[in-house]
């Protein structure tokens, strides 16, 4: 008899090309989850929730939709194996979301860490979008929507997962029906996940402009590496250096599977000797192997736009079915199918 699988969501809210940040903190790990052959894999272009806090700006949510796309295929998540849906092609969403939102108190949301953390960082002050206020419970339709029982996530998201649960709990015991799944969330390891940005920023993020995308051609890559956060005491080549908070041994650590030769260059820079150009262009290699035949796939499927097209459409069919399904037992408990 077959095991069954696990089911995971995960996914990305489309404002722009994705870069090595999201490529080390969760989509190698999509990759290599979905090649396991344990898991149904559901993997979400999250458009709606991008327009919470883009809705002025429609046209950018647009063009980062192939973007996202691209860059999935890119890196090696593939349709065969995991199911690429746009979160916009789901109607039952939107639904589950009218419905969950009975079971949440809108002071119960503005408890949520996550949401007062980025209600801070986007500076909404008193105007605060519905749309976003509530875009945990949407979250809770996406994942309750697929019996998604495995969510993988960063620590910052746990208490999104947790709200998730709730709302599960609460609908369970009121209509007295296991059809939801409480999801479980799985987190990268203590210290990784997360990569720095070129100018030594805690985070690399699109909106601080201090990344390197997955889409950069080769000479974008390497200007950025020269352009690293490095040691500011390093002044000449002869000065010990520090690597403690070094962005490109940082980078070195992450991306470089020769550890002997990295921790060799880390010695000889903290004893003087090796200079920062030599670093950054050896960083630079480093990262043309792994990023070069990224950049050739995703190359090669831009010049095919009708089938990403094909793919997204085709995953948004299949998921539909799923949420479908999902919400008429969802309508069941409730007792809101009037008409069979």
């Amino acid at each position: 008899m077959a095991e069954e699988k696990h089911v995971i969501l995960t996914g990305d809210r489309p404002t722009g090309k994705l870069h090595i940040g999201h490529y080390v903190g969760s989509l190698k790990n999509r990759v290599e989850l979905q090649n396991t052959g344990k898991y149904n894999t559901y993997i979400m272009i999250a458009d709606q929730q991008a327009l919470t806090d883009n809705a002025r700006d429609p046209e950018k949510i647009r063009r980062s939709l192939h973007e996202v796309a691209l860059d999935y295929l890119a890196v090696g998540i593939d349709p065969h194996k995991s199911t690429i849906l746009v979160q916009s092609q789901i109607p039952a969403l939107s639904e589950l979301t009218m419905h969950y939102l009975n079971l949440v108190t809108v002071a119960r949301l503005r408890r949520n860490p996550t949401v007062k953390t980025e209600i801070k960082q986007k500076k909404f002050g008193e105007s605060v979008p519905a749309g976003f206020l509530i875009y945990p419970v949407s979250q809770a339709a996406d994942i309750t929507a697929f019996k998604a029982d495995t969510v993988p996530v960063g620590d910052d998201q746990e208490p999104m997962l947790e709200q998730t649960r709730e709302i599960v709990r609460t609908f369970n015991r009121i209509y007295q029906q296991d059809i939801l799944v409480e999801p479980e969330g799985v987190f990268p390891p203590k210290g990784q996940g997360r990569i720095p940005g070129l100018d030594g920023n805690a985070k690399m993020s699109k909106s601080l402009g201090n990344a390197i995308y997955l889409s950069d051609d080769a000479d974008t890559v390497q200007k950025k590496v020269m352009s690293m956060y490095t040691d500011p005491t390093h002044i000449k080549v002869s000065d010990p250096g520090h690597v403690e908070g070094n962005t490109v041994f940082t980078y070195l650590d992450i991306f470089d599977p020769d550890k002997e030769q990295v921790a060799k260059l880390k010695e000889q820079y903290q004893a003087g000797g090796l200079g920062d150009v030599k670093i950054k262009r050896y960083l630079n290699e480093v990262l043309e192997a792994e990023l070069a035949p990224i950049r050739k796939r995703r190359e090669e499927y831009a010049a095919n736009i009708d089938y990403v097209d094909q793919v997204l459409e085709e995953g948004s069919a299949r998921a539909n079915e799923v949420a479908n399904q999902t919400l008429k037992e969802v309508r069941d408990a409730i007792g809101i199918n009037y008409f069979g």
